[in-house]
Formats: C-alpha cells, sequence, structure tokens
C-alpha cells in the first residue's frame, strides 16, 4: 500500500456514518457473506480479537468491525443433531484462521472513537 495522507478509522458496522454506510453497501450490495476473503481477523493491543473489512473514502480509511460467530465444535455437533439457532442469524459464521496483518501492519495508527470498552 502506498503511503498517502488518508486517516485511519476503527469503527463498528452498527456506528457506520450515512456516507460509510453507503460505501460499504457498494462495496457488498449482497453482504459480505459472499465476500469472507475480505473478513479480518485482527488483534487489538491487549490480546483482544475482532474482525473487519476495509472500505476505503476519498479522505479516510476505516476498518469496519463486523460480529462474527466462530463455528466451534458444540456449535457443529449441535447444527448436525438439528439443534441450530437462528438467533445469531445477523453474524457471520467463519472458521477459525491465524491473525491477518493490517493492510500497513500498525493498529494504533488507526484511531478509534468507536465503542471499544463494550467489545
Amino acid at each position: 500500500m502506498s503511503k498517502d495522507n488518508k486517516k485511519r478509522h476503527i469503527i463498528s458496522y452498527e456506528n457506520m456514518s450515512p456516507e460509510l454506510a453507503e460505501a460499504f453497501a457498494e462495496k457488498y450490495p449482497k453482504g459480505f457473506s459472499d465476500y469472507l476473503n475480505d473478513l479480518n481477523k485482527y488483534t487489538k493491543p491487549d490480546g483482544t480479537p475482532f474482525y473487519a473489512v476495509l472500505i476505503e473514502l476519498p479522505e479516510d480509511i476505516y476498518l469496519v468491525k463486523v460480529k462474527v460467530k466462530i463455528d466451534d465444535a458444540e456449535d457443529i455437533e449441535r447444527w448436525l443433531d438439528g439443534e441450530d439457532d437462528d438467533s445469531d442469524s445477523d453474524q457471520v459464521s467463519a472458521p477459525a484462521e491465524g491473525d491477518a496483518t493490517l493492510p500497513d501492519e500498525n493498529i494504533a495508527q488507526y484511531g478509534s472513537g468507536d465503542d471499544d470498552a463494550s467489545e
């Protein structure tokens, strides 16, 4: 990625501005479940993981945090037994994988006016 003067931000999907929501909808018109390769796992300095997609606007770059439910052995067994719980239908399931690095490998430069305390 080339050096630029764009500000970097981290924001939750639920807290997107209308402009960012429009850019998100343009990039993922059917949602991002068809674009799971765009979804990356990042780790905060305190060790807490989160999943996000990158959205770039003319003056800013955003990591948009999305809720992801990771399938574990118990979830798979419940599903196989027909006990699938649809209450989490707004979350994307993704296989557990290693951490991805940020596009520029420095999370500290991403300002966060977001609800980090609630995550």
